[in-house]
């Protein structure tokens, strides 16, 4: 095993790297430039809070990747871990500063990179080295996940890269067939690795390393919360998450990149303890664009979200192979951004391309609208989710485009916890105008049936279409309220009425026949939506599927339906008319 050297080290790569980032000789997104503007604030000031960092500790941990580890898979069989500036970064930090106890600062990091940035061979490598050169005794380390299925993939890596190194093959102990292995063993001091995860129904383990992998995919904290637990008895422990970006912002692990991102911003700002977001023992570093990037349109920016591009990993012909393939397959966009960018989607594969809505955005001033033909949908909400009415408008020879028209509403009391649980700005929204509310902890129907009584003064509104669900309250108030509508049209939330007007919608939009005002309400809706299909082909948005409300794009859909029937009740059927689909 690598034996630490008496004499002072004076090479710092870690250090070197976080100041070729902050020079801007390293192209690098806003989170780690903040890891590594703290890592220099904390060298400079550090000391003053008891912080020391361990040039020697950083430089032991850096070498044991680049002498006794070996890569394993394709051209990196058996090949030597050659450590790249960012993975200095992440190891130095990691095992070179030390708490006022003399024991590991950081207990919890949090790596977020691009698809095949090397981040799982690096996890793997971290729990070697937990294992074999830390100085626990008994250490325990773990590679974790929801799913035993899952936590093997990263343990793979390890037993792979023991098979590799001639100084680990011969002192670690495998148990388990060859492709099967289920421990490695440190007999010298009495330390395991092996997996762990939430079906295995332990509730005993102690680790001195946890690795989890692919947290965007955790469906909960169990797993992080279990091996937390373990923790209490161990005097440097460190939880470690890696994993790709994801889609679902009300996870675990978006709660770390959030958190991640804040005490990075705090660090690089100089932000002492009395900081609300100052966290001496979180480590992160998070792969990320700066707001004006666009992938898509940029390639400059792609070393952002892969930090070990500039080694030719994964490689410009991979990455320009994948935009390609998304701008021909819409369906692959959030994939690709979120995989290969960083980029945090609103859901996997959304039904509509960010691009194609904000083409489709033109704000016109509602005077303009007056007196024109124009159909609704509402979608009714329960008593405390977003209620939305959209306006479809017709086109006419001075405006050759569809419009929609939304309107949303809220009930006020609670506005502030709902905007904070959904991750939302509500009251930004509702400040600008975008939003409606209601006194009161549940919608007021009232509201919304003076509203549509207004529109339907303003306008030359045809119908609106409802779903059958929560509607009998709605009606009996028109009439206690003696109100004028124009009639309101029931519409079947199934695949025979929404696949027709999901797909007049689509084609409409897609064709550039579709223009909305750019209520970010809607935007947020239609960044939601994805469909499901059923064995004929048939389509509807699938709210169960939704990380997010997507009540305005239905409403939207419901009223472009009504499009479909007037144009079949008035003359040839749309499907003779509309021309080709092109997506």
């Amino acid at each position: 095993m690598s034996k630490r050297k008496s004499q002072k080290n004076t090479s710092d790569p870690c250090s070197d790297w976080a100041r070729a980032v902050v020079a801007g000789l390293v192209v690098a997104g806003p989170d780690v430039r903040n890891a590594c503007k703290r890592h220099l604030q904390d060298l400079e000031h550090g000391p003053k809070r008891g912080l020391r960092w361990d040039v020697d500790a950083a430089s032991h941990a850096i070498g044991y990747f680049r002498e006794v580890l070996r890569l394993n898979g394709g051209a990196y069989e058996g090949q030597p871990f050659k450590v790249l500036g960012w993975q200095s970064f992440v190891i130095g930090s990691l095992f070179g500063w030390k708490a006022p106890d003399g024991y590991r600062r950081f207990r919890t990091a949090y790596i977020e990179t691009a698809k095949g940035s090397g981040k799982s061979p690096l996890a793997a490598g971290i729990g070697l080295y937990g294992l074999t050169s830390d100085g626990e005794p008994r250490a325990e380390i773990y590679a974790a996940a929801t799913k035993k299925d899952q936590a093997q993939i990263l343990f793979r890596d390890a037993v792979a890269m023991v098979d590799q190194s001639p100084l680990l093959a011969h002192r670690l102990e495998k148990s388990g067939a060859s492709g099967r292995e289920w421990n490695l063993a440190h007999l010298e001091s009495g330390s395991f690795f092996r997996t762990v995860s939430a079906d295995d129904g332990q509730s005993g383990p102690r680790p001195h390393i946890a690795l989890l992998d692919e947290i965007h995919e955790h469906k909960n904290g169990t797993v992080v919360g279990m091996m937390r637990a373990g923790t209490k008895s161990r005097r440097q422990a460190m939880i470690l998450m890696i994993t790709n970006s994801g889609t679902d912002k009300h996870s675990v692990c978006w709660e770390y990149h959030e958190y991640g991102t804040r005490v990075c911003r705090a660090g690089a700002a100089g932000a002492g303890p009395d900081d609300g977001h100052f966290d001496d023992s979180f480590f992160a570093f998070i792969c990320s664009m700066d707001e004006a990037d666009d992938p898509f349109k940029d390639e400059a920016c792609w070393y952002k979200a892969n930090p070990s591009l500039a080694d030719g990993i994964p490689g410009l012909k991979y990455l320009r192979e994948q935009v390609t393939e998304a701008k021909g397959m819409p369906s692959k966009v959030a994939t690709v951004r979120r995989l290969n960018f960083c980029q945090w989607v609103e859901s996997a594969s959304p039904w509509i391309g960010r691009d194609v809505w904000d083409t489709a955005e033109d704000p016109i001033d509602t005077e303009l609208l007056r007196g024109r033909r124009c159909w609704a949908g509402l979608d009714l909400s329960s008593t405390q989710d977003l209620t939305s009415l959209v306006l479809v408008f017709e086109p006419t020879e001075a405006d050759a485009h569809w419009r929609l028209l939304p309107f949303f509403w809220l009930p006020e009391d609670g506005l502030y916890e709902k905007a904070e649980r959904d991750r939302v700005p509500y009251l930004a929204w509702k400040d600008a105008g975008w939003l409606m509310t209601t006194p009161g902890r549940a919608i007021n129907k009232l509201h919304v049936i003076h509203k549509m009584v207004e529109l339907a003064d303003l306008f030359d509104l045809q119908g609106i279409a409802y779903d059958r669900w929560r509607i009998e309250d709605l009606k009996m108030l028109i009439e206690e309220e003696g109100c004028s509508l124009p009639p309101l049209l029931p519409f079947g939330q199934g695949y025979k009425d929404m696949s027709p007007a999901l797909d007049e919608f689509e084609i409409r939009l897609v064709n550039e026949k579709v223009r909305h005002n750019g209520n970010p309400v809607l935007t947020w809706n239609a960044a939601n939506a994805v469909t499901t299909s059923d064995p004929a082909g048939n389509r509807k948005v699938a709210k169960d599927k939704a990380t997010g409300r997507v009540d305005g794009i239905v409403a939207g859909i419901m009223a472009t339906g009504l499009t479909i029937r007037e144009d079949e009740t008035d003359g040839p059927s749309v499907y003779e008319t509309r021309g080709v689909r092109s997506l």
